[in-house]
């Protein structure tokens, strides 16, 4: 009659080694809690129902050889009163916008970020208006601006930002010179913007010397235009 193999004995060091490793893990276990896992920023900003205007990192990056030093605005608010000559002579973008509505909208966050705008709801082609005299500095398309439009003052102090807009004025193009209350575009949802929550998303920028369009301090557009 055939003899049974005699069961095989595990080392003791290799159940001492096991032990530990259970050991290890159950205290990582109790002490952070199971992996989490990474939810994309875009993920993040898809479930917000507030209008989700362009954010700080959605200016471009300019890839120019004079644009080297192309970054994104500073975070924080700059706040500017009315005696700095900012508030003069100036427009509210969309007719019938009341500026007291604005406060606050600087300050919000957009997931991670500050907003550094202010969003003016209206119907969709609701016509824009510049606020002031100036320069289109640029007509650029961006994935989260949508539509977008950079005017620059005259004196090259300000750069004014419009964001989401359904389409720009006929003929409308970078270089052109417009004046106080010229239509330069219209409100949309362009970017990613909520379908259905036509918006302009409004900023305004204190440039340097430099004066690129690409590059500004983002400053409080109700503070610019508050009486």
């Amino acid at each position: 009659m055939a003899r049974k193999p005699a069961p095989r004995k595990v080392p003791l060091s290799a159940l001492f080694v096991a032990f530990c490793a259970g050991a290890l893990a159950m205290w990582v276990l109790s002490s952070y809690g199971p992996p989490k896992p990474v939810v994309p920023i875009e993920a993040q900003l898809d479930g917000d129902d507030r209008p989700k205007p362009v954010i700080a990192d959605t200016r471009p990056n300019v890839d120019a050889a004079d644009a080297k030093t192309a970054r994104a605005p500073s975070i924080g608010a700059e706040r500017v009163v009315a005696t700095t000559g900012a508030a003069r002579n100036l427009r509210v973008p969309i007719d019938g916008s009341d500026v007291a509505n604005w406060r606050g909208g600087f300050e919000e966050r957009r997931g991670n970020r500050p907003h550094e705008a202010v969003d003016i709801l209206a119907p969709r082609n609701t016509p824009v208006h510049a606020v002031t005299d100036g320069t289109i500095a640029k007509l650029f398309v961006s994935k989260l601006g949508g539509n977008t439009i950079y005017q620059i003052d005259p004196a090259g102090q300000f750069e004014y930002y419009y964001a989401h807009l359904e389409r720009y004025a006929d003929g409308l193009h970078d270089g052109e010179t417009v004046s106080k209350g010229d239509i330069i575009g219209y409100v949309g949802t362009s970017g990613n913007a909520p379908p259905n929550t036509p918006h302009l998303h409004f900023g305004v920028f204190r440039l340097d010397e430099r004066r690129n369009w690409w590059q500004g301090k983002p400053i409080d557009p109700y503070e610019v235009f508050r009486k």
